[in-house]
């Protein structure tokens, strides 16, 4: 379900709105149209409407009001609540479409670069349970570079140092977060044991052991006027 490409609806020839899957996340939030009326409207797949409802994707992207921009009104999503099997009508605006823009990897700038590899070999190391796609969006890398440093076939093999990409500055703690989240529940649904990672393993220091006297023995009348013994 993960792996879906947005697909527009068999017999879809409608403009789609502007940000289609920012729109779907908020008219799932925001209504209670079905799966399909959503998907029609936008341009995507059922199951990917369905799966931005179970939070399976599209997580952190901010829902976008198409009636705040124009392209729906709150009658037209009223009458479509109240008829399962009207179709959204996209309104007429007059906002300039943007351009289409090819999908492709996550900018890095050439100062961090170098640093990317550093980046990829402490997230290999300290949270295998991320898979190859989400290593490959945090950082803007490719699942080929991944696996030459995790196989250790990376031409600097030698030179690369694990560095956490946060403290490096190629994403966001929230971003990090965010991914070990969803790796995590995709784990727990599939019934994964995680492995425990190099962080959790650490040996915890050993507290000092202070050696400490016996208790002196109670002073009473006997053993005051007691006489000592020699010792041997």
């Amino acid at each position: 379900m993960l792996g879906l490409e947005s697909a527009p609806s068999k017999g879809n020839t409608m403009a789609l709105p502007l940000m289609p899957k920012a729109t779907a996340v908020w008219l799932v939030d925001n209504t209670t149209l079905n799966f399909d009326q959503i998907a029609e409207f936008t341009g995507m797949h059922e199951l990917e409407v369905q799966a931005i409802a179970d939070e399976e994707v599209a997580i952190g992207i901010v829902g976008v009001d198409p009636t705040q921009n124009g392209q729906l009104t709150a009658e037209e999503i009223k009458r479509a609540e109240d008829k399962a099997s009207y179709r959204l009508k996209l309104s007429k605006s007059d906002i300039p479409r943007p351009k289409a823009r090819s999908k492709g990897a996550r900018y890095t700038p050439v100062s961090k670069r170098q640093e990317r590899p550093d980046a990829i070999a402490w997230l290999i190391k300290h949270h295998p349970e991320l898979a190859d796609s989400q290593v490959s969006r945090l950082l803007g890398t490719t699942k080929p570079t991944i696996n030459s440093i995790r196989d250790r076939t990376h031409w600097n093999i030698q030179n690369i140092k694990p560095q956490n990409p946060v403290t490096l500055g190629l994403c966001n703690e929230q971003e990090l977060q965010k991914a070990l989240a969803l790796a995590l529940r995709k784990a727990q649904k599939a019934g994964i044991v995680l492995p425990k990672t190099a962080v959790d393993t650490e040996e915890q220091p050993v507290q000092d052991v202070v050696e400490t006297s016996p208790p002196a023995p109670e002073v009473t009348a006997e053993n005051l006027f007691r006489p000592s013994t020699p010792e041997s």
